[in-house]
């Protein structure tokens, strides 16, 4: 298995060590984020701070004027940051010490945007909007995910270009202090996730929108009633739901496109997604057509065990053989996985043949024997384990 570790331009920048660090562990490709959402990032092997505070989404590359002077949707300019350039100084510096770099772009999650412009996010059937959730069916939003994309990796050796939240995100989402947890089952999360917007409504041929919504509405209000935080299927007739999917795979087609269609050929086009055609979030549920256009899909296994590891099997059943299936983990989540080198190695079994490990600035000195440990499993291969 091939390893790709995922990295902010800070850390590449910040840290003396991060390049020799970085190429001990072994990782074939680290990937910078140069479009990013807001975040507060701990700086573990930083000498001079102890995290970065991200208060809004942004592009890591200069916003250049004659980009985006027509564009309605822009992105903030990084100025918690020194450097107008971080994310290219980053992917340069790997570069210049023969460590490939990939552009690891976030597209649809810019809660700064999503409040400034509430028209273009999703809404779900209450009719409240989504402000970290702009909705791929908004041409405005598909333009400024291209020209994102674009302008992320403009004059850059790459030697892929990852692809998160490329589609819809939905109801669940860390959300300042989130206090949602227990309280919706999954079959009310994954209707509470349905965009109700008119673009989204435009694409339910044959059906009233009003009465989508009223129905979906409805519905969730009868799951709740249930007071039971274990259902995963609702009532609502099929044929409903099948107009309101193909209307919502058009439009995450329809944004892949747009962003692809303004990319350079030559890196790889490196996909987050879920066989689940209903998930919304930084993996959305991946299309028939998405298989097309990427060299790999990324699967979301950050929790160990057998459910993820019949993830990796149902997709690389699923998918084109020509299509790489990678495993994303991390190490550091707050209870370490138990024995992380066998759970990779069990993935590789399941027809993973690349580890997406996260993450290579967050995870310090007290998380460097899980990375050792997962990036020794990858490379030794399921045969040889």
């Amino acid at each position: 298995m091939e390893v790709t570790g995922y990295a902010y331009p800070w850390d590449v920048l910040g840290d003396p060590g991060f390049v020799e660090r970085a190429r001990g562990l072994g990782v074939d490709e680290v990937a910078v984020a140069l479009a990013y959402h807001s975040t507060r990032a701990a700086t573990p092997w930083s000498p001079d701070r102890t995290s970065v505070i991200a208060p809004s989404a942004a592009s890591y590359r200069p916003v250049r004027e004659p980009a985006w002077q027509r564009h309605e949707l822009r992105p903030s300019t990084a100025d918690w940051v020194t450097r107008p350039d971080s994310g290219g100084d980053a992917v340069r510096l790997l570069n210049s010490a023969g460590l490939p770099a990939a552009a690891w772009l976030v597209l649809t999650h810019n809660s700064a945007l999503g409040r400034a412009f509430p028209q273009y996010t999703v809404q779900n059937c209450f009719g409240e909007s989504y402000p970290w959730a702009l909705c791929p069916a908004q041409p405005a939003v598909r333009e400024y995910a291209a020209t994102l994309a674009a302008e992320a990796v403009a004059g850059l050796e790459l030697s892929s270009v990852v692809l998160e939240a490329c589609g819809p995100l939905g109801a669940i989402h860390q959300h300042q202090h989130e206090k949602t947890d227990g309280v919706w089952a999954p079959a009310v999360a994954r209707l509470l996730s349905i965009c109700c917007c008119a673009a989204c409504a435009d694409g339910w041929d044959g059906l009233d929108a009003a009465e989508v919504r009223g129905q979906v509405r409805g519905e969730v209000q009868r799951l709740l009633a249930t007071a039971e935080l274990n259902l995963t299927e609702d009532r609502l007739p099929a044929s409903l739901k099948d107009a309101v999917l193909a209307g919502r795979r058009r439009s995450t087609d329809a944004l892949r496109a747009a962003v692809l269609a303004g990319l350079e050929p030559g890196p790889r086009i490196v996909l987050h997604g879920a066989l689940d055609p209903w998930a919304t979030g930084a993996l959305p549920g991946l299309t028939p057509a998405a298989a097309d256009d990427a060299a790999v899909v990324v699967l979301q296994n950050w929790a160990p065990g057998p459910g993820s590891v019949d993830a990796v099997a149902a997709a690389r059943a699923a998918l084109p053989a020509d299509v790489a299936i990678g495993s994303y983990i991390t190490a550091v989540a707050a209870d370490p996985v138990p024995d992380i080198g066998a759970y990779v190695t069990g993935l590789g079994r399941a027809g993973a043949t690349e580890l997406h490990l996260y993450h290579l600035g967050l995870a310090g000195p007290a998380r460097q024997p899980d990375l050792r440990a997962a990036t020794a499993a990858a490379h030794r291969g399921p045969e040889t384990a």
